[in-house]
């Protein structure tokens, strides 16, 4: 999976639980959360459908390091790696 690919299963994804956020205004370096205005479900959210998109399993334990573009885009990389 590249990273057009993840930035496109990302966008996707939260369309489907905030419609008005708009992925595309968001630095990589950005909380997601603050930048999209996501509450802690939504956040939630958003990792199931990008683990069910990816079939990857996302321990609850690793949502921090999913909290920016860049922290999803290098874990979910990483996963493919190790795959």
């Amino acid at each position: 999976m590249n990273e057009t690919d993840i930035r496109k299963m990302a966008a996707d994804v939260l369309a489907g639980i905030a419609p008005e956020a708009d992925l595309s205004t968001v630095g990589d370096d950005e909380d997601l959360r603050e930048a999209l205005d996501l509450d802690s479900m939504d956040f939630l959210n958003f990792l199931i459908g990008i683990s069910e998109r990816s079939g990857r399993k996302i321990p609850e334990a690793d949502a921090p390091r999913l909290q920016t573009m860049r922290g999803l885009i290098g874990y979910l990389q990483g996963a493919n790696a190790n795959a």
